[in-house]
């Protein structure tokens, strides 16, 4: 991601080209924020942010959201933000693009890290 660029993008399209499932690439920055994309089918797992609010919105497809106490399914062009230290398990029984925002110190995976946990490195395509 270049930080001087000032040309708009395609979070769409970007999300399109992405061969890695639920392996989210950053796509923009603002204030302590990141923007990312990503191409997700199945199961993430359980985790939580014990710090940061974590926003999904949808580009093309179906997420459904699990949390503890219920889940939230959301479809094209609907956002959710699950709050703070909640716990929660992104499912997709197909693929779905999706957007994200998230503080730039919020971890891929939160508190339980797992095989599909991604480093910020990894994220800003720099690894």
């Amino acid at each position: 991601m270049s930080t001087t660029a000032r040309a708009a993008i395609s979070p769409v399209d970007v999300a399109a080209s992405l061969t890695e499932l639920w392996s989210p690439r950053v796509v923009g920055a603002f204030d302590d924020n990141y923007v990312k994309v990503a191409k997700v089918q199945g199961t993430f797992g359980w985790h939580r942010h014990p710090d940061e609010d974590e926003l999904f919105h949808i580009l093309r497809g179906r997420l459904r959201i699990d949390m503890r106490d219920g889940a939230v399914t959301l479809e094209a062009g609907q956002m959710f933000v699950v709050p703070r230290g909640v716990e929660h398990c992104p499912v997709a029984e197909e693929e779905c693009l999706l957007m994200l925002v998230e503080r730039k110190t919020t971890l891929h995976s939160g508190d339980t890290p797992n095989e599909k946990t991604r480093s910020i490195e990894e994220q800003l395509g720099a690894a």
